[in-house]
Parts: C-alpha cells; structure tokens; sequence
C-alpha cells in the first residue's frame, strides 16, 4: 500500500473511532438525558461528572482514551508510529468535530492523553500526566491543568529524547488544538469566572 493510502486509511478509521461520542451514549443510556444541555455542553468526561455520576465520567474517560490510543497503537504496530501518530490525531478531530453531532463534541483532553499513551508513553505521557495533576491539584481547574500539559508535552517529549518528525509535529499542532477547543475556558480563566470543581458555582457557564 502506498503512504499516501495508508495515510489516508489511518485518517479515516482514526476519525471515525473518535468521532464515538461516548459520554453522550453512556449518559443517555443510564437516563440522564442529553450531556450537552447541561455544564459546558461538551460531552467530554469533565462534564459528565457534573451529573455528579463518578463512574459514568470514569467510564467516559477510559474510553475516550482507548478509541484514540487503540488506532494510534494498531498503526503503530503495522506501519510505524508516523501512521500511529496520524491515526490518534484523527481520532483528537473526530471527537472535537463529530461528523454525527455536527461537528460539536468534546474538547480533546482524554483523546490526546490516550494518543500519548500509546505513541510515546515514556516522552509525551510522561511529562504530560504529572502536570495536569500537579496543576489540578493546585488549582482544581480542569481546564487550566489541561492547558498547561498541553503547553509542556511537545517540548517535554523533545527533551526526553523523541525525535520522531511526525510524532514531534502531532503533538504540536494537537496542543495548539486544546487551546483552541478551550477558548470559551481561556476567556474565563482570564476573567476570573472559570469553575473550580469542589467550588459552588456563582454563574451558569457559557
């Protein structure tokens, strides 16, 4: 098969896995009702915790994850992590911009995680998995923890010895990404207003 085909086929298949919104699934079956009319509207694992159902955002986490680091490694293993690499990234798009819910999903944070995990877990994961719950735990703000990894992963994966062009690239544009899908989260950081988990809310959020 060509690259340009395997590519292609990694993109699809990739997309396609991501594009499974399983918080929406999981919330709907246990009688929850539509997640996006609630919170932030994503239907990430963060907002399903705000139904207050822990195993349904554990639930949503892992497999938010796994439909991102399973292509990514299944590539990986048959082609090379540059194919691994373009699968998971595919699978980060179809889970911010699913084609079955109009392009509206989730924000990306668990996909990119579970891309790491499996593309370069002793690099990207490394560095990526103790900032998010160094930050968290300083400030109990999932989306300021999840901004800081993201900021942290490429160069921090570079430092500890990827080189990979393609991996290195991926995780370039996946981070720029987050901070695109956070942007709502990036204006209420700046204003003061964005929610700390434990904390009562004093406004509804956009």
């Amino acid at each position: 098969m060509p690259d340009w085909a395997l590519y292609a086929l990694a993109s699809l298949v990739g997309y396609l896995a991501g594009s499974v919104p399983f918080g929406l699934v999981i919330t709907k079956a246990a009688g929850l009702g539509d997640i996006r009319e609630i919170g932030s509207h994503s239907i990430g694992a963060t907002n399903v915790l705000r139904t207050g159902r822990k195993d349904l955002a554990l639930a949503t986490l892992v497999l938010d994850s796994l439909k991102a680091g399973l292509v990514a490694l299944g590539f990986s293993l048959v082609a090379g992590p540059e194919a691994g690499m373009v699968a998971g990234a595919s699978a980060f798009m179809g889970h911010c911009y699913p084609v079955w819910l109009g392009f509206k999903g989730g924000k990306g944070v668990a996909t990119y995680a579970g891309l790491l995990a499996f593309v370069t877990p002793l690099k990207g994961l490394l560095v990526g998995a103790p900032v998010w719950l160094g930050v968290f735990a300083l400030t109990r703000i999932s989306s300021l923890s999840a901004l800081c990894a993201a900021v942290a992963v490429p160069p921090g994966a570079y430092l500890l010895g990827e080189r990979n062009p393609v991996v290195l690239a991926g995780l370039t544009a996946l981070s720029l990404l987050v901070f695109w899908t956070h942007r709502a989260n990036i204006d209420r950081l700046m204003k003061g207003t964005e929610p700390r988990f434990g904390a009562p809310k004093t406004k509804p959020e956009e």
